[in-house]
């Protein structure tokens, strides 16, 4: 069994599914899997993932993790963890076909049920690929990752560890983190593996995910998505988890909605697209203009990063705002083989009194990167004139 605790997931899931049983519980949803790399799966792959959706039902959290997401996770009340206590994953909400090589994977149902599926299905599909094509961690691989931290130290960069979904193995992750803990506790902020932060005594990182901004794009329209998302983090959280994510529908529609009142109340950004030096004097410009010390701003970078780009990045910055860096296959999956190109994204969502279900989209700063109906991105685009 790949997924052992219930807790082996991403804090985003659990902040997003707090979020979403207090303000659309009845709202249905629609999860595919796509393989962006086009990589060909085994024979039985589809059978193999198969069992392991399955087991997925035998897990629920466990008196000890709840402890632990009490005292770390302070944000969340009584009734959620009421709720996470009664929690089980319903294998019958996954499903999952293979034809050839060529892999389908689909989630749904309701999408405070369906939301905690995602992490730990990317996860099990990359560990499984690696399992059933015989590929083993290179031999250095332990010093790789020392080599990584003891540079992070002497850059001075304030890390998360963001790599749960494309993670080699279960395995390589928690040893990653431990070297991680080990090499550079000046600057190791915490990891977003629920789980893990409970092993290694870390503070579980981050907010919330593109798919809550997805959500509110067609439930009040593309317009007003951004506000609507941001006003309901806010009456959830009341400041808390306070990490806005600009790119759903790019940045530049973005900052259009974060008025004065979210730039104070948000902690800062995340900078998860595009080109990571504009969206820096784009963010210190805006905060100047609102007369807010940018210095008292965190932004969180965290596409794709590696050594060379997080010391171009903070060579850049250069102290005028307080940069964080959140850091995935980078450190879980740079074992000597190539990671998968693997997403699950939210496709199309049924708010409570609609008939049909309505398609998602979004609109990255990244060319090539927007996802969804092709017709509905151009009719995202429109509205939004971009």
């Amino acid at each position: 069994m790949i997924i052992r605790d219930f807790t082996d997931n991403d804090l985003y899931k659990f902040s997003i599914m707090n979020a979403i049983q207090k303000k659309f519980p009845d709202a249905e949803v629609v999860y595919r899997f796509v393989n962006r790399g086009e990589t060909p799966f085994p024979e039985g792959f589809g059978e193999a993932l198969r069992r392991e959706v399955d087991a997925m039902r035998t897990l629920f959290l466990t008196d000890t993790a709840e402890a632990f997401m009490r005292r770390r996770c302070y944000y969340f009340d009584n009734v959620f963890f009421d709720l996470l206590k009664g929690f089980r994953f319903n294998p019958a909400e996954v499903t999952v076909v293979q034809e050839g090589g060529r892999l389908e994977v689909e989630v749904r149902g309701l999408w405070y049920r369906t939301v905690l599926w995602e992490v730990p299905l990317m996860a099990m599909i990359s560990e499984l690929y690696y399992r059933m094509t015989g590929a083993t961690p290179a031999a250095d691989a332990d010093d790789r990752a020392r080599a990584k931290a003891r540079r992070f130290e002497e850059l001075g960069a304030e890390l998360s560890e963001f790599g749960t979904r494309r993670r080699f193995s279960f395995e390589v992750q928690d040893r990653v983190i431990g070297i991680l803990k080990e090499c550079m506790p000046r600057v190791l902020n915490g990891t977003s593996n629920v789980y893990l932060a409970m092993l290694h005594d870390l503070i579980p990182m981050g907010t919330h995910p593109h798919e809550w901004f997805m959500y509110h794009g067609a439930h009040y329209g593309y317009r007003v998505a951004n506000e609507m998302a941001m006003e309901n983090w806010v009456d959830v959280y009341d400041g808390y988890l306070g990490i806005a994510l600009p790119d759903t529908f790019t940045s530049t529609d973005f900052f259009k909605s974060f008025s004065t009142k979210y730039a104070k109340l948000f902690d800062g950004l995340r900078c998860d697209s595009g080109d990571p030096f504009e969206f820096t004097e784009r963010a210190l410009s805006y905060y100047e203009r609102h007369r807010i010390d940018p210095k008292k701003k965190t932004v969180v970078y965290s596409d794709g990063l590696d050594l060379e780009a997080i010391a171009r990045i903070k060579g850049h910055v250069a102290g005028r705002l307080h940069d964080v860096y959140g850091v995935g296959t980078f450190l879980t999956n740079d074992v000597g083989v190539q990671p998968l190109n693997i997403v699950i994204k939210l496709f199309e969502v049924k708010p409570k009194g609609e008939t049909d279900f309505l398609p998602v989209v979004k609109l990255s700063d990244s060319p090539g990167k927007h996802t969804g109906d092709p017709d509905e991105i151009d009719l995202c685009k429109r509205m939004l004139k971009l």
